[in-house]
């Protein structure tokens, strides 16, 4: 299989990144972003560019890819409406359009999260954006769209968060992870579960083209749902 990742060195990038080269069906990794990954691996081709709006004047390198998986996301504190809705909205939708071109046959996996808002109507603007942002994804005839939602994520095998207030309440947090896995085990996941997830996906299908926080354990676990 070739994959392509784009946002890569996104802390949810990283871990698909890592279980997707670590797989034998994976022939090949390709990331696109702003920003080169750092790694290197035999199966690892890296695209970096600033514009992640505009795709025409490579669309021959994005074709033949088995699928795609879409981690780039930022937080919207402090942003505007408009900036948050580039990046959120318009940056993966441009990126699922260009790929539909090349590589129509492929799988199509958007990391969201908990909390996004599907009627597009309600007054949380981060909700209300990556529900618009997942239901234009939905309409496109890919292969298979599926949307991922995670909650609570807890970084592994030295995997950090480009945000370094992040890094430290994960660090703040790292001894009540087994306690917040007991408490609240349908809102927390791990960076190695999406990524397991992700490949779960592409490999064999999902029980639906949303999965929450729970549905995504379940389907790195091989649970049948």
């Amino acid at each position: 299989m070739r994959i392509l990742i784009f946002g890569a060195t996104g802390m949810v990038g990283q871990g698909a990144l890592r279980e997707f080269l670590r797989d034998s069906d994976v022939t090949q990794v390709v990331t696109l972003g702003r920003k080169a990954t750092g790694q290197s691996h035999p199966k690892l081709r890296e695209i970096v560019r600033d514009d992640l709006l505009h795709h025409g004047d490579i669309e021959p390198e994005l074709g033949g890819f088995d699928a795609c998986l879409f981690c780039l996301g930022i937080t919207s504190a402090g942003m505007k409406e408009a900036d948050y809705a580039r990046i959120t909205y318009d940056i993966p939708l441009a990126a699922a359009q260009a790929l539909l071109q090349a590589s129509p046959k492929a799988v199509f996996i958007h990391v969201s999260g908990a909390g996004a808002d599907s009627t597009e109507t309600g007054r949380v603007m981060w909700a209300r954006i990556k529900g618009r942002a997942e239901n234009a994804l939905l309409r496109l005839p890919f292969r298979a769209v599926y949307i991922l939602r995670p909650a609570i994520i807890q970084p592994m095998h030295g995997i950090r968060s480009r945000t370094a207030l992040y890094n430290v309440l994960y660090r703040g947090f790292a001894p009540f992870w087994p306690l917040l896995e007991r408490w609240v085990p349908d809102y927390v996941t791990s960076t190695e579960r999406i990524g397991r997830a992700m490949l779960a996906l592409v490999q064999d299908g999902g029980p639906s083209r949303i999965l929450e926080c729970a549905e995504i354990n379940q389907v790195a676990n091989g649970d049948k749902i």
